[in-house]
């Protein structure tokens, strides 16, 4: 049996174009390993201090506002995130899954007229953190949704979203075994 030499080329040259364009993908979009943490706790009262902590809340004019050490919602409670347009700049709209939402709504009931910080750990590897707000409890939270001007430029702003959404779906993922 005699095969052409050329005919032989001719498949190996085209096996080859067909492997480098399908190629094997080990590139990873960047996009889906940036991760942002969340922790929100609530203002805390004179007779806490044995577990509160006192933490500068804006740092353009900073004032002081006394924490309890524990937070009360973390980005586990996280549904989904993301900047919004509202007049004069942006907002961070943070939506909570169905534990947040019974946890901000049973906190925003007890604690009326108190205040809770928002504090996160965002960026590339998590480096950058920051108080992101301390709004205040003015009325009971029912629909598990935080609105909020965050001290963050708005590129800031959209990697904490981004952050936070990636954090809910590896959270979803990793608890679909639960269901």
């Amino acid at each position: 049996m005699i095969t052409g030499r050329g005919r032989f080329n001719l498949y190996l040259l085209l096996a080859l174009v067909a492997l480098s364009a399908c190629g094997c993908r080990t590139h990873k979009n960047d996009k889906n390993k940036q991760f942002a943490t969340l922790r929100i706790h609530l203002e805390a009262g004179p007779q806490d201090t044995g577990r509160s902590v006192q933490i500068p809340i804006y740092r353009a004019s900073p004032y002081q506002l006394q924490i309890q050490n524990e937070p009360f919602i973390t980005e586990l409670q996280v549904a989904s995130a993301k900047v919004v347009d509202v007049i004069g700049g942006f907002d961070l709209q943070i939506q909570l899954n169905r534990e947040g939402t019974w946890l901000l709504q049973q906190y925003s009931a007890n604690n009326r007229g108190k205040r809770f910080a928002l504090f996160t750990q965002f960026g590339e590897k998590v480096k950058e953190a920051r108080w992101l707000a301390a709004p205040d409890f003015s009325r009971t939270m029912t629909d598990g949704l935080l609105q909020f001007a965050p001290d963050a430029s708005r590129e800031e702003a959209d990697q904490i979203a981004l952050g936070l959404n990636n954090a809910a779906k590896k959270n979803d993922a990793d608890l679909k075994w639960l269901k």
